[in-house]
């Protein structure tokens, strides 16, 4: 992140958090620049979690500091600190109606009354419930309720929003319109979010910057971009989508280009600053399923492509794709999937085919074994 600790609106320092004999968050260092929308993605107790609950205060690192806008906030309580947190669940009032429980905060901070219904009628405006205002939590949809509970913590103007699998409730074509919704409201805002999910999708969909974290540690951070078209490791390469991944070793690095050559004898291109540092190290050479073009094997392959060649074992018409599962000569069984553009699986590449698998050097990817 490029952010130094005093231009970050977060930052933490050398965090490290253990529960009993558990290590959860391992040494972490990280800065979030203000008004981005900064994603924690992981699978279950890789550290997000605990790692946005110590920005929030409500862990205390056992080693390490915690600062929001360069101050050090790391002993200072939850209601001390300029964050508010929104959660899965929306621990609504159900005897207020949506318009109280929007003003509860600035209630309990004896604002005016006048100033209390125009900053929360903005909240509700801002989540498109101003038309609600008047009704009980009861009587919404999971989404609006959700939407409430973004109000809420939205009306008193937090410098950070901290989301804690906020949507992981609801079904999946009300996530996929609150995921709009979210990266909406904060470039109208502006201000700093931190979301953590577990879903993939979810945070390239949103997120300017995605920290994918494995084991309390951040294995790599970029956009969703760099993160899926260059992981620099397996397991940020299996975690985004899915990666076709063949034991190989570098065998040559000049001008700009690299050679690797696959376990079974396969000599392959790629762009020399996707090697990184593993050097002529035993590594893995990986290509997403949908750079593949999958030719009948003796059909003529463009001049200067990645090849391996292979058998077809299954071929799914999934609609909009077809994916097919190749069994290549070194053993692995890669994925393939190619455009529905003539409505039915080519004959010449049905189950039991002998295919070539064939892609430019540039969408080849290098990571470390192991």
């Amino acid at each position: 992140m490029a952010a130094t600790q005093t231009e970050a609106d977060i930052h933490l320092e050398g965090v490290t958090k253990r529960f009993a004999d558990m290590t959860a968050v391992d040494d972490l260092t990280l800065s979030i620049p203000r008004g981005s929308f900064f994603a924690m993605l992981g699978p279950s107790g890789c550290g997000k979690t605990t790692t946005l609950r110590m920005v929030g205060g409500f862990e205390n690192p056992t080693q390490g500091r915690v600062f929001l806008g360069g101050t050090d906030v790391t002993d200072a309580p939850p209601y001390r600190r300029d964050v508010n947190t929104v959660f899965q669940s929306y621990a609504l009032f159900p005897h207020l109606t949506v318009e109280r429980n929007v003003a509860f905060g600035l209630e309990r901070k004896k604002v005016s009354k006048a100033e209390i219904r125009k900053r929360a009628g903005d909240a509700l405006e801002l989540v498109q419930l101003g038309h609600l205002g008047k009704r009980k939590p009861a009587q919404l949809s999971g989404g609006q309720q959700q939407r409430v509970a973004l109000a809420r913590a939205l009306v008193n103007r937090p410098r950070a929003l901290l989301l804690d699998e906020p949507l992981g409730a609801l079904d999946l074509r009300l996530r996929k319109q609150l995921q709009i919704e979210l990266k909406r409201i904060q470039q109208d805002i502006g201000i700093t979010f931190v979301h953590v999910t577990h879903d993939q999708e979810e945070a390239m969909s949103m997120a300017d910057t995605i920290a994918v974290m494995n084991g309390g540690r951040i294995e790599q951070a970029g956009t969703a971009t760099d993160l899926y078209e260059r992981p620099q490791t397996a397991f940020v390469a299996n975690f985004l989508g899915i990666s076709n991944l063949v034991d190989a070793s570098v065998r040559a690095v000049n001008n700009g280009h690299a050679r690797v050559e696959t376990h079974d004898g396969a000599s392959l291109h790629v762009p020399s600053d996707r090697v990184g540092p593993h050097g002529s190290d035993a590594v893995r050479v990986g290509v997403r399923p949908e750079k593949i073009t999958l030719l009948p094997e003796g059909e003529t392959v463009p001049d200067g492509a990645n090849v391996l060649r292979g058998k077809v074992v299954v071929a799914a018409f999934l609609g909009i794709t077809i994916q097919y599962v190749i069994h290549t000569a070194g053993g692995e069984e890669l994925n393939v999937f190619t455009q529905n553009t003539d409505g039915a699986e080519p004959e010449s590449l049905a189950v039991g085919r002998d295919v070539q698998l064939a892609w430019r050097p540039e969408h080849t990817f290098v990571v470390a074994r192991g």
